[in-house]
């Protein structure tokens, strides 16, 4: 069976990405600030403090702002936008402005994809990379339009994108000419 690179080539679709989409959540800047104020608690207790009234107490207050300051920052920070680009081989997620977490899913390990006008936080339990077992894998940065894979292993793949009908519209192309 021919690759879907050759298939496209045949079909005179160029090589490289041939819809790419993002998606923002301006709110998680405000998480984002929340993480920023807990390092600099962390740090204001470890400087300004004359660690004179109890080293075990002062230490695990400036562990625990400086943790729980790293981990919000982290958390929001990676899913402030989403990157989904399609290229002739796959579909690529890439979060954050570091691109962690990435998935890549190969097309042809998908049987369908679907778009869903709304898809929202509260389905999946939140903002982020989520997982139910009885839904599969999301990754979610907003309220709004999605893409839902079906893979051969029968689990699913959901993002929030902007454009992403446009994108399943790709996605199917694909699928057709893997069909033939």
């Amino acid at each position: 069976m021919r690759n879907v690179s050759t298939l496209l080539l045949m079909t005179g679709h160029p090589p490289g990405p041939l819809w790419t989409g993002r998606a923002s959540n301006r709110g998680q800047w405000l998480l984002a600030a929340a993480g920023a104020a807990c390092l600099a608690l962390g740090v204001e207790l470890a400087v300004d403090n004359s660690w004179a009234s109890g080293y075990v107490p002062l230490l695990m207050s400036v562990i625990g702002c400086l943790a729980a300051g790293l981990l919000i920052l982290y958390g929001t920070l990676a899913f402030v936008y989403v990157a989904v680009t399609v290229d002739a081989e796959a579909m690529e997620v890439r979060c954050g402005h570091i691109g962690l977490p990435r998935r890549k899913i190969r097309l042809a390990d998908v049987t369908a994809a679907e778009f869903l006008p709304r898809v929202t936080p509260q389905q999946w339990g939140g903002w982020g990379y989520r997982w139910r077992p009885e839904k599969g894998t999301a990754v979610i940065v907003r309220r709004g339009e999605g893409v839902e894979l079906r893979l051969g292993d029968g689990k699913l793949f959901t993002v929030t994108v902007d454009d992403a009908e446009n994108a399943v519209r790709v996605i199917r192309a694909h699928l057709r000419a893997l069909a033939r």
